[in-house]
């Protein structure tokens, strides 16, 4: 329980109408959680303004309303916070009243539109094999040391957030790897955070239903970097051309890594297999698990960052050799037959190129590609006939189908994909809206050598259709039906 003045510290106060020396026991934005001992911050969202649930709060029985406008009809014994943004207030609050749980661990955020999971795992599972207990906030999984907690949003809201931070705290953890996406930034719900470092990946083409224009997007992602203090580093990818755009105004200390330009951390890719990878770190050759020259970025990010966390150079380059990707990220199954099986959570056109691109680095050139991919519904449409040209362009075979179809038809979904492609690329494209169908039509289609690679879920187990969701694993149908069709 703490006092609200202690909580309110540095939330951006312009008014304060009533009694700060009460009792918090909780912070809410919802106003069903509301009661006697906790505070409602009125907090102006996407889908509602949180001001209009003002009384109901006050009637759930809490005394404690922060709000950027302090209603015209005040009630007794109701103390009124007029902040300037109750976003950010909400995310200062919640660190204030758990501590400020960020400052007393090493907390390092991983941005960017591909590579955020599997380079926070990496350097989850490299700090562990390290010798220390960590935290892990991901899209795929949260972890307080080995125990794992469920994941439900990229990057949870403050509150939770800031729970899950002290709760790391308790139970020993020194640091904390944690994916920071666009939403997380512009909605404010890392405001409060200290950040030890911060990664840049790359930027594409992403979640422009929410952003609206590309500007908006890089803007959003930009703004983590010029939160940070001086006390800080920044590690960008200079091989992508808006890295340093992302670090014009960070007071962090900023230090590169590149496969291709000079920078301060550098690598060279020797051998690709569907196996591994062999490369070169700074002088120095060594065997990776993991395939693919994205996945040559994220072991390099997840490099430079031990070294800027003082690690030691050839126990990190030892370490790098054992770790693994995260479920959903090229996870691949080979049957009898030399069919190989690529399950991916590529769902935006720069990662399915990333991974196709891959594909066609290590394939022997005589194989049948075939890939299975759609695309979600209620999110950006500009994407879809993008996503079938890069398909249609580096597959043999494509068979288009639903993702996450949501509110929308998956039949208009595949129409908008299908709007992208020649009238000669469409003559090796089938149209199976059924998920399951269209990768059990994809193993029929196979023969010995050829690959399938079912894109766009990866982790995900279940399929979003009309707001309900239901069972569905990619890479537990992929293997059922190779199984079935032989």
């Amino acid at each position: 329980m703490k006092l609200l003045r202690d909580i309110l510290y540095k939330a951006g106060i312009d008014e304060v109408v009533g009694n700060t020396n009460l009792a918090v026991e909780s912070i809410c934005f919802d106003s069903r959680e509301a009661d006697k001992l906790s505070a409602f911050v009125a907090v102006r969202g996407t889908q509602t303004d949180g001001h209009l649930f003002i009384d109901k709060a006050i009637a759930q029985g809490s005394q404690i309303i922060v709000c950027e406008e302090i209603p015209d009809a005040m009630q007794d014994g109701v103390t009124y916070v007029k902040v300037n943004d109750t976003k950010a207030a909400l995310g200062i609050m919640a660190s204030n009243f758990y501590d400020s749980p960020s400052e007393q661990l090493h907390l390092v955020g991983v941005t960017g539109t591909n590579g955020k999971t599997t380079t926070v795992t990496l350097l989850y599972q490299l700090f562990k094999a390290l010798g220390y207990k960590c935290g892990l906030i991901s899209t795929v999984v949260n972890r307080v040391g080995n125990r794992e907690v469920k994941a439900t949003h990229t990057t949870p809201d403050p509150i939770q957030l800031n729970k899950l931070l002290a709760t790391m705290v308790e139970e020993g953890c020194e640091y904390c790897f944690m994916e920071v996406s666009s939403h997380a930034v512009h909605q404010e719900r890392i405001a409060g955070l200290i950040f030890k470092g911060a990664l840049f990946s790359n930027i594409t083409r992403d979640h422009l239903d929410y952003h609206k224009t590309f500007d908006n997007y890089i803007a959003a992602k930009k703004a983590f970097f010029d939160g940070l203090t001086s006390d800080a580093f920044s590690l960008i990818n200079l091989d992508d051309k808006h890295a340093e755009i992302m670090v014009q105004n960070t007071k962090s200390r900023v230090k590169t890594y590149a496969l291709r330009t000079d920078a301060d951390f550098k690598a060279k890719i020797l051998e690709s297999h569907f196996q591994g990878l062999y490369l070169n770190i700074e002088g120095r050759e060594l065997w990776t698990k993991l395939i693919g020259k994205f996945n040559a970025y994220n072991l390099l990010a997840a490099y430079g960052t031990a070294l800027l966390l003082d690690q030691d150079k050839m126990e990190v380059l030892t370490m790098l050799s054992n770790l693994q990707s995260p479920s959903g990220r090229f996870e691949y199954i080979r049957t009898d037959e030399g069919v190989t099986g690529i399950v991916d959570y590529a769902h935006t056109p720069d990662a399915l190129k990333n991974v196709l691109g891959t594909i066609q680095d290590i394939r022997q050139g005589d194989e049948t590609l075939i890939t299975v991919v759609g695309c979600g519904g209620d999110r950006d449409k500009g994407k879809r006939p993008e996503m079938a040209s890069i398909a249609c362009e580096l597959s043999n075979k494509v068979i288009l189908t639903s993702d996450n179809p949501r509110s929308e038809d998956p039949a208009q979904i595949i129409h908008d994909m299908e709007a992208g492609l020649e009238r000669k690329q469409l003559k090796n494209t089938l149209s199976i809206t059924d998920r399951r169908e269209a990768i059990k039509a994809a193993a029929a289609m196979a023969g010995p050598g050829d690959i399938i690679l079912v894109a766009g879920k990866g982790h995900e187990t279940y399929q979003e259709i009309k707001g309900e969701r239901f069972d569905f694993d990619d890479l537990q149908i992929l293997t059922e039906m190779l199984k079935l069709v032989r």
